[in-house]
């Protein structure tokens, strides 16, 4: 009989109990450390995700995922109160570049709070037997050396003040997210500098819950209205999301000069303040449930750990703690669960042996590089934006290159075929490559593509909801 094996992962949300998930497969024991007590019972806030406050979106790609990794799951959030809507046929859009078609259903999202999503995936992820879960737990420190991480070291507030212990352990995947310490941790064990990235618009967020309107707690659509990132004025943005218990969610957001107000008298302003005031008129046929919560936390930040000169085996990262997305794409939970499924597959592949972590890294960058250039690509451009970006996609864009975008994205507005490709690229069910199809460039020429859309695209209901809501004041 071999040794046992044990894997330990750092941080219990959403990113950190898909990993456990993939790594029950392979590991005698996975220990799931956190540093906050996790609602077990029931779907609750947490202390460490501030961020669950705020909209949050599954899309197909990462739903899959989750499936592949634990059977049932997506089932399990609809029947506690989640929302399946198709894309783009469920969605209200305003882009920068206009309205969009709503055409028949060709991908789909999971909407839901955060609270919601990730309670259920917790629950299935700790009844694998595997699976232990070590809470009120502080990681100090990685234990090893440069060329090979092997364990961690934490301290247990449950065991009494001031305990503090070793976990040994084969892999240790670090799940932490935005507050990660990854880069104190490496230099502690004698790891060089690793590669980052980061482009922040300086966007903020401001959301409060509303009880939906008779008529609306179900089949209601998603409803964007994004600022023109090219225009040289801070991004307004705001969204509409319907969740559980016949909710919306309404958030609005803005960059760096134009952050949204966190007071409640100032809120509605904000949003009538926008390219359309769609999402103002259907406010006032809402009553508001809670204040206004507000959160900064929102700049794109990179690692590239599959680029480091030296790169210690025992070692994963993964979630936000390698790639933290500005959340107003919608990417984030989906990138860190078709991450999980990717270091899924590489265990299957070779197990949990002395170069599994390089493996798993190479693999976990293909599969969020094409979100990171889809958000980079437009936070980018906003006014007063701080960067470090050295990414020739993002720094060396040349006229022709901006105006083939524009024409692109213009064009899937209207055409059903542009738009099913750039709609399996936005919700993670295909790479960018999709986009240079021969069904895609076929369609360039711009024969079967609809009129251009004056206004958004309503259902008889939606539009009777708004004609029966209270007139907003002008913006």
């Amino acid at each position: 009989m071999g040794r046992s094996t044990h894997a330990v992962v750092l941080g219990g949300g959403h990113a950190g109990m898909l990993a456990a998930t993939a790594l029950a497969r392979h590991a005698d024991t996975v220990t799931v450390v956190d540093r906050d007590r996790l609602p077990l019972d029931a779907p609750e806030p947490r202390k460490g995700v501030p961020q669950a406050r705020h909209l949050h979106v599954l899309m197909s790609g990462g739903a899959r995922a989750i499936d592949a990794l634990l059977p049932g799951t997506v089932d399990r959030l609809r029947e506690r109160g989640a929302h399946r809507l198709g894309v783009p046929e469920d969605v209200v859009t305003l882009s920068a570049d206009g309205w969009q078609h709503r055409f028949p259903e060709t991908q789909f999202m999971i909407t839901a709070t955060r609270d919601l999503t990730d309670w259920t995936v917790r629950d299935q992820a700790l009844r694998q037997e595997r699976v232990r879960l070590l809470q009120e737990c502080e990681v100090r420190e990685l234990l090893g050396g440069p060329g090979r991480v092997t364990g961690v070291r934490v301290a247990t507030a449950g065991e009494g003040p001031g305990t503090v212990r070793d976990l040994p352990a084969d892999l240790v995947v670090d799940c932490t997210g935005r507050a990660s310490r990854l880069r104190q941790w490496l230099a502690a064990l004698g790891v060089p500098a690793v590669p980052e990235e980061v482009v922040d618009s300086g966007l903020a967020y401001a959301t409060r819950l509303y009880e939906a309107p008779p008529g609306a707690r179900e089949g209601f659509p998603v409803v964007n209205v994004f600022s023109d990132y090219r225009a040289p004025v801070p991004g307004r943005s705001a969204s509409l999301v319907p969740v559980e218990g016949g909710r919306w969610m309404i958030s609005l957001t803005g960059t760096r000069g134009g952050r949204p107000p966190r007071r409640e008298d100032e809120f509605d302003t904000f949003a009538r303040s926008l390219r359309s005031p769609l999402i103002a008129r259907l406010m006032a046929a809402a009553r508001p449930l809670t204040g206004v919560q507000g959160s900064s936390t929102a700049a794109n930040r990179r690692f590239y750990c599959e680029r480091a000169a030296a790169w210690p085996d025992g070692l994963v990262v993964l979630g936000d703690s390698l790639v933290a997305f500005n959340p107003v794409y919608g990417t984030g939970m989906s990138a860190a669960a078709r991450s999980a499924l990717a270091l899924a597959q590489v265990l299957a592949d070779g197990g949990l042996d002395g170069s599994c972590a390089r493996r798993a890294q190479r693999a976990i960058g293909a599969v969020v590089d094409d979100p990171w250039t889809m958000a980079t690509s437009q936070d980018i451009c906003y006014p007063e934006v701080r960067t470090t970006v050295v990414d020739p996609r993002l720094t060396r864009r040349t006229p022709e290159e901006d105006r083939s975008a524009q024409y692109f994205g213009r064009l899937a507005l209207r055409h059903p075929e542009v738009n099913a490709a750039l709609t399996d690229v936005i919700t993670l069910n295909a790479p960018m490559s999709r986009l240079s199809s021969p069904q895609v460039l076929a369609a360039l020429g711009g024969a079967g593509a609809l009129p251009e859309l004056t206004g958004p695209p309503l259902r008889p209901a939606e539009r009777a909801l708004l004609d029966a809501a209270p007139a907003p004041a002008p913006g």
